[in-house]
């Protein structure tokens, strides 16, 4: 597999990611068939009954894209932040965006009715996401300011500050919970662990939007990321700008992250897993290694949505439940691997 996949791997990732979504499309407690789902794209002529069409128009497609979506953005970050870190144990939740984001979101929801009558009624299904995006940015220029020393990005304190950022915001977020009432205490789980069962085409079209533009942008900095990968003072040896490619890769890191916790919530480690699996089977190369990382990320997280809602029907298990019982042993395994090799 290895072999063949080092011949063609785009390709190869390409089929198992579009399997992963039909196979998504096709699981719940409503069976749909792979027919009728190419009726509903319109490459069959065979009828599509109303009460099908409804569930995979307003219900699975939009969760199916989002859970995509989140999943090519957290691995896609996780390669970029494993490259700037020169540390395959790197993760974008590093740099304080996830938490930033989660604690502008748990903010809204508890505070947020109190200004809401204020917004326009057309712009408040838009809210919540905005507001998570906005606080991921901003978690993400606060770490880069405290960082930043005389116009040079300092790797070590970019990350002693990110896990501080982390920190206040899950002491912010507790105390919001503390003050919460039972209704918006079960709104703010779907933040604190993640899932796509709230999610709607309106809600998720500035995400995406974001999402659209922001993680292809970082594919043509593969060349820069392989220079990189040499060391700092290297990369700037062959004509690397090193610190405008810190500046690019955090804001870039920040965007795509922010925008898929604004759609999913908190989803751990799948911007550990994913980049570290495709390295394993590609290579370092990032030519190959950022679009495998994010269509391997969209695959995964698309079958633990699947899981997700399938597993303890007609309840939705977190998928962040998912992910850290899949992520935690991995990490695990990571650390004792790198410590058995000196690397720790």
């Amino acid at each position: 597999m290895t072999a063949l996949a080092l011949r063609r791997p785009i390709p190869l990732f390409a089929l198992a990611a579009v399997a992963s979504v039909v196979a998504s499309l096709c699981i719940g407690a409503f069976p749909v068939g792979p027919g009728q789902i190419l009726s509903a794209l319109g490459l069959s002529s065979a009828p599509l009954d109303d009460t099908t069409a409804a569930v995979l128009y307003a219900i699975r497609a939009p969760r199916v894209v989002a859970a995509f979506a989140v999943g090519a953005a957290l691995a896609a970050g996780g390669a970029a932040m494993q490259s700037l870190f020169r540390n395959p144990l790197a993760d974008p939740g590093l740099l304080g965006v996830s938490s930033g984001a989660a604690l502008a979101a748990v903010a809204t929801i508890v505070l947020g009715e109190r200004v809401m009558h204020v917004v326009p009624p057309e712009l408040r299904p838009w809210s919540l996401p905005v507001a998570a995006f906005l606080g991921g940015l901003a978690a993400t220029v606060l770490v880069y300011r405290i960082a930043a020393r005389e116009g040079v990005t300092l790797v070590g304190t970019l990350l002693l500050a990110g896990i501080a950022i982390n920190a206040l915001t899950s002491a912010g977020i507790g105390m919001l919970v503390f003050v919460a009432d039972d209704q918006q205490l079960r709104t703010l789980i779907f933040w604190t662990m993640g899932g796509f069962g709230s999610v709607t085409w309106v809600a998720i079209v500035p995400a995406l939007l974001i999402l659209a533009i922001s993680v292809p942008t970082l594919l043509p900095t593969a060349h820069l990321l392989d220079a990189l990968a040499l060391g700092e003072r290297e990369a700037g040896h062959v004509g690397v700008d090193v610190e405008r490619l810190k500046k690019r890769l955090v804001a870039q890191v920040a965007l795509a992250v922010g925008a898929g916790v604004a759609i999913s919530g908190i989803v751990g480690f799948v911007g550990l897993i994913a980049p570290h699996i495709v390295r394993l089977l590609l290579g370092p190369s990032h030519r190959t290694l950022l679009p495998a990382a994010a269509l391997f990320g969209g695959a995964f997280l698309v079958l633990a949505d699947a899981l997700a809602r399938t597993m303890v029907s007609p309840a939705e298990l977190p998928i962040g439940v998912l992910t850290a019982l899949v992520g935690g042993p991995f990490f695990l395994w990571l650390l004792a691997s790198r410590a058995a090799r000196g690397g720790l």
